[in-house]
C-alpha cells in the first residue's frame, strides 16, 4: 500500500488532481473562517474561547447536523456558514420528485435530461439558500440567543453592531453568494479532482473538527475534574474501538449480494454471443447515509418550534424533553424512523420491475427463475431482506455515539461531549468511509490502467515463481504491521501514563 501512495505522485494527470483537490480544500477552510460583513468577529471569537473553556455544548439535532455540514462555518459565521446543505437537500428532492413524478422520470431518461435536472437542482439550490440565509440573518440580528449554537452569546457584546433590513439583505446576499461558490467548487473538484466534489467538502469539513475533538477528550478525560488513569486507560481503549468500528463500517459499506445473471447463446454470422454468466450486485446497505439524516432532520424540527415558537409552554417542553439527544425515547422513535426510510428509499430509488425487463430484452435470466414478473419478484424479496439487514446496521451506527458517550460514567467519570463521540458512528462516519472509499477506487483505477500496482490489485501479470515471492513478502510485511502496531500501542501507554504522573 505504501508504494501505491508512492506510485500517485509519478502519474502526471493523478498528480495534477491531488493538487488540484488540495487547493480547492484550502480555499474552502479559507471561506469557512472569513466573517460576514456586519459581524462583530471579535465577539464571535470570545465567544468560541469560552465555550470551549466550559468543555462544549451540546446544542442538540440541528446544531449537530450544521456542525457536520458546514464544518464550524456557522459557528463561526464565515462566508460558507450554510456550506454545502442546500445543494444537499436539493439533490435529495430531485432524486425523489424525479422516482416518483413520470415527467421527470422520462426526462432523466432521454438525451440532454441530466442536464436539465441538474439545473433544476441548482435553481432549488438558491431558493432554498435564500430562505436559509433570510431566516439565519434575521435570527441573529434579532435574537441571536435563541439559536442552539449561540446560546448565551448576549454575554459577550453585540454580535451585529448595525442591526436592520439592510444588515438582514447583505447577509443573505453573501451567504447565498458563498453556497453558490461552494458548489461552483465542488462541481469543479468532480471534473478536475478525484472522487465526488460535494461529498469531499462534506468529509473535509467533517474531519476539520478532529483536532478540536481530540482536544476536549483529552481535557475531558485526562486532565479535568473527573479525569484520572481510568480515564487514561478509556482513551486507549477509544482508539482501539474506533479502528474496530471503521473496519466493520467498511465490511458492511462494501457488502454486496450478487445473483447470477445467465445469457443465452446466440449465433450471428459466425460469431457466438453471450452464454456467459455476470453477476448483479445488490448493496447490503442501498440507502447509504439517507435514513439518518431524514430521521434526525425530522425529529430536530419539533424540538427547534418548540423551543422557539412555543417557548413556555408546559407541552413544548415535554417534547423537547422526550426528543432530547440524552432521552432514550429518542432513539426509538429515530430507529423505526431508519426502518421506515430504509424501505421507502429502496422503494423509491429500486426498480425490480424494470430490471427484470431490461433483462428480458438483452436474453438474461436468473438461473431457476423464470424471466418478467418471477424474476421481479424474486429481486424484490432479496431486496426487502437485504434491507431489513441494512437498517439493522444503521441504526446501531446511529446509537454507538449515545453509548460511548455514556461508557466513561462506568468508572464515575465524566460523559463525553457528541463533537467527541460523533466519529464513532452516525452520519459524520458514514460519510466519511463512503468518501474515503469512493477516492481509494478511482485512484486505484488510475494506477492500473498505467500498469502501477493499486491499493488492492496488482498492476502487472506476475508469473508463478514471482507470485510465490510476493506471498512471502506479504506475509513478512503483515508481521512487521502488527509488530508496528503493538509498538504504537505500547507508545501511547507511555505517553499517557507519563501525562497522568
Amino acid at each position: 500500500m505504501i508504494s501505491a501512495f508512492a506510485n500517485t505522485w509519478k502519474v502526471t494527470e493523478l498528480r495534477e488532481r491531488i493538487i488540484f483537490m488540495l487547493v480547492m480544500i484550502v480555499v474552502v477552510r479559507l471561506g469557512v473562517h472569513i466573517t460576514l460583513p456586519g459581524i462583530d468577529g471579535a465577539v464571535v471569537e470570545a465567544y468560541t474561547e469560552g465555550v470551549i473553556e466550559k468543555g462544549g455544548q451540546d446544542g442538540g439535532i440541528l446544531d449537530t447536523m450544521a456542525t457536520i455540514f458546514s464544518g464550524g462555518g456557522l459557528q463561526q459565521l464565515g462566508i460558507f456558514a450554510l456550506g454545502i446543505m442546500p445543494y444537499i437537500s436539493a439533490s435529495i428532492l430531485m432524486q425523489l420528485m424525479t422516482a416518483v413524478m413520470p415527467k421527470l422520470s422520462k426526462l432523466s431518461r432521454e438525451d440532454g435530461g441530466r442536464q436539465k435536472i441538474n439545473q433544476y437542482t441548482r435553481f432549488i439550490t438558491i431558493l432554498i439558500a435564500l430562505v436559509q440565509g433570510a431566516f439565519l440573518g434575521n435570527q441573529i440580528s434579532n435574537n441571536p440567543g435563541s439559536l442552539p449554537f449561540f446560546t448565551g452569546i448576549q454575554e459577550y457584546g453585540e454580535l451585529v453592531p448595525n442591526a436592520g433590513f439592510m444588515f438582514i439583505a447583505m447577509f443573505t446576499l453573501c451567504i447565498v453568494t458563498g453556497t453558490l461558490f461552494l458548489m461552483w467548487i465542488g462541481d469543479q473538484m468532480t471534473d478536475r479532482g478525484i472522487g465526488n466534489g460535494t461529498s469531499m467538502i462534506i468529509t473535509v469539513n467533517i474531519i476539520s473538527s478532529l483536532p478540536a475533538a481530540l482536544s476536549l477528550m483529552w481535557k475531558t478525560l485526562i486532565t479535568g475534574e473527573k479525569g484520572g488513569p481510568a480515564g487514561a486507560a478509556f482513551v486507549v481503549f477509544l482508539f482501539a474501538f474506533l479502528i474496530f468500528i471503521v473496519a466493520a463500517t467498511i465490511a458492511i459499506t462494501q457488502a454486496q449480494r450478487r445473483i447470477a445473471i445467465q445469457y443465452a447463446k446466440r449465433v450471428v454470422g459466425r460469431k457466438q454471443y453471450g452464454g456467459q454468466t455476470q453477476y448483479l450486485p445488490l448493496k447490503l446497505n442501498y440507502a447509504n447515509v439517507m435514513p439518518i439524516i431524514f430521521a434526525t432532520a425530522i425529529l430536530g424540527i419539533p424540538v427547534m418550534l418548540a423551543n422557539q415558537v412555543f417557548s413556555g409552554q408546559r407541552w413544548a417542553a415535554t417534547m423537547s424533553n422526550v426528543l432530547a439527544m440524552n432521552s432514550p425515547w429518542y432513539y426509538v422513535i429515530a430507529g423505526a424512523m431508519i426502518f421506515f426510510f430504509s424501505y421507502f428509499w429502496v422503494a423509491t430509488m429500486f426498480q425490480p420491475s424494470e430490471i427484470a425487463e431490461n433483462l428480458k430484452r438483452s436474453g438474461g435470466y436468473i438461473p431457476g427463475i423464470r424471466p418478467g414478473q418471477p424474476t421481479a419478484k424474486f429481486l424484490d424479496f432479496t431486496m426487502t431482506r437485504l434491507t431489513f439487514a441494512g437498517a439493522i446496521f444503521l441504526t446501531i451506527i446511529f446509537i454507538l455515539p449515545w453509548i460511548v458517550s455514556q461508557m466513561p460514567l462506568l468508572f464515575n467519570g465524566p460523559e463525553l461531549n457528541q463533537m467527541v463521540t460523533g466519529f464513532f458512528g452516525g452520519t459524520s462516519l458514514l460519510i466519511m468511509v463512503g468518501v474515503i472509499l469512493d477516492v481509494m477506487r478511482q485512484v486505484e483505477t488510475h494506477l492500473l490502467q498505467r500498469n502501477y500496482d493499486g491499493f488492492l490489485r496488482k498492476g502487472k501479470i506476475k508469473g508463478r515463481t514471482e507470485r510465490r515471492q510476493n506471498v512471502a513478502a506479504s506475509k513478512g510485511s503483515n508481521s512487521m504491521l502488527y509488530l508496528m502496531v503493538v509498538i504504537a500501542i505500547l507508545l501511547i501507554l507511555g505517553v499517557v501514563a507519563l501525562t497522568v504522573r
